[in-house]
């Protein structure tokens, strides 16, 4: 479609655009900070932290509240999960701005908008009151107008994307408070991490659809399958990267040794035993306190190995892309970033065991994921055919 056939988008869209998927991944990054710094139930309560809007300076702040019941107040972490709720909730603002800004020339396209987020508002002070089932049912119904909404509008103008992000964002909001009150349950946790990427691929795709930017080459459509085929790929290793991380499986191969017991054998086993029927179990009740692990030895193993393995056919696949990319002059640029970052990728993950899981290295694992992704959706966004 050429520039002048495009419906007109408000002229500030795609800066809001790339300015709330930068901020998206800033708060991946830093919820993986949280994560892997053990601060996920430093508040024990949602949406406030021991009653606070912001969170108790001093053990004795919290004195009386529910929530030190639960646990005691550790200030050190509870800061880091109250900022990244802040984050969570500025980042809700903003979307909610691109989906208005998206549908503000549908027919009752800013109603379902403001509706829907208004009944999500409501449940919120609900749920903090104790009323759990009222507050699910407006979280639900807001949520349906959304979905309703963007299955009857076209994309031509983004509406769709816009308003799906939104649900996406509200959905993110839900895994949050369930995250904390099921304990860091660790399909919960899992979930946040794919809801946090696919809330950012949504976002990467918007972004260039609004900028307006094609890559136009006569192989795009066969390219694009190809690129479909990689993101499927990279969100399945994701998958098992969050899935590791939930059930504390980093180190389950042993960690902080230079010898080869660790990497690439495991437990000094080329194939230790492994549990894989409890390791992949998803479900396992309400009421368990996750944090920590609740998994045996062999199941931590197997699902260490499932990562690993899949690894290498992530990044043999990535791999043989970015070489079939670089065969093409126009793509070299893309070819290289997306082939170097497979490349770090592999070793922060392997540094990741060797030197004992380190907070900054594990986090920058959580991020070469988060570059890898854009690079990819990136090109599925602007690659064209030829008119």
């Amino acid at each position: 479609m050429s520039q002048s056939a495009r419906p007109a988008l408000h002229r500030n869209f795609h800066r809001l655009a790339w300015f709330v998927m930068i901020m998206t991944a800033s708060t991946i990054l830093f919820g993986a900070f949280v994560r892997l710094s053990d601060a996920g139930l430093s508040c024990p309560d949602w949406p406030t932290c021991y009653g606070r809007a912001t969170w108790p300076q001093h053990v004795a702040d919290t004195v009386g509240h529910p929530a030190a019941e639960i646990r005691p107040l550790e200030t050190h972490k509870a800061w880091r999960e109250q900022v990244h709720r802040f984050l969570a909730a500025a980042l809700g603002i903003e979307i909610l701005t691109l989906a208005l800004l998206a549908t503000r020339r549908r027919r009752f396209g800013a109603v379902a908008v403001v509706s829907a987020c208004a009944l999500v508002g409501i449940g919120i002070p609900l749920y903090m009151l104790g009323w759990h089932v009222a507050a699910s049912v407006l979280a639900i119904t807001g949520e349906a107008i959304l979905l309703v909404a963007a299955l009857r509008w076209s994309n031509i103008d983004l509406a769709r994307a816009a308003v799906l992000t939104l649900a996406v964002v509200i959905f993110q909001a839900l895994l949050g408070m369930w995250t904390v009150t099921w304990l860091l349950k660790p399909i919960v946790v899992m979930a946040h991490l794919l809801g946090g990427m696919l809330m950012f691929s949504m976002l990467i795709w918007m972004a260039w659809r609004a900028t307006h930017l094609p890559i136009t080459l006569a192989e795009a459509p066969r390219l694009r399958v190809w690129l479909r085929v990689g993101i499927a790929v990279l969100a399945v290793q994701i998958a098992l990267g969050g899935w590791v991380s939930a059930n504390y499986a980093a180190l389950a191969c042993g960690g902080g040794s230079l010898s080869l017991d660790n990497f690439p054998r495991c437990a000094n086993q080329w194939w230790p035993q492994q549990n894989f029927s409890e390791g992949f179990t998803l479900w396992r009740g309400v009421g368990v306190d996750y944090e920590g692990g609740v998994l045996d030895g062999a199941s931590r193993i197997a699902i260490q190995m499932a990562h690993r393995l899949f690894a290498v056919v992530a990044a043999a696949y990535l791999l043989w892309l970015g070489l079939r990319l670089f065969r093409m002059p126009s793509m070299r640029v893309w070819a290289s970033v997306l082939i170097g970052l497979v490349l770090v990728q592999v070793t922060l993950g392997i540094l990741n065991v060797k030197l004992a899981l380190p907070l900054a290295v594990a986090v920058l694992h959580n991020g070469g994921a988060v570059a890898l992704l854009f690079v990819l959706v990136s090109l599925l966004a602007r690659l064209r055919a030829p008119d």
